[in-house]
């Protein structure tokens, strides 16, 4: 895979929360909302700070790093997928945020 192409992860990112749709329609009769995403997300993010925690040794769970690097990957991936559900360009949000703050820290 080529690292620098966001294009391209972006791409993958939304095969797979297809083929994610796909199985909640079968368990659920349907995909889930937005909301549901958000929530996941949320919920994600909460283990990564768990992680980092392991990380550190303030928080006693052991053999943490693959779980850590699978997080940390999983949420820029759900990032991707609320962008995409609510019709926002998330290369575009990221490149206006880089450059706000860059020029906030000139």
């Amino acid at each position: 895979m080529n690292h620098n192409n966001l294009d391209e992860i972006i791409r993958r990112s939304l095969v797979i929360r297809e083929k994610y749709h796909q199985l909640e329609s079968r368990q659920k009769g349907e995909k889930w909302r937005v909301e549901q995403d958000a929530l996941a997300f949320l919920t994600d993010a909460a283990l990564v700070g768990r992680d980092i925690m392991s990380h550190e040794k303030t928080w006693p769970k052991s053999d943490s790093a693959e779980e850590l690097k699978h997080k940390l990957a999983e949420n820029i991936w759900w990032l991707i997928i609320l962008a995409d559900r609510i019709g926002m360009d998330i290369k575009d949000a990221l490149d206006t945020f880089l450059t706000k703050t860059e020029n906030i820290l000139k």
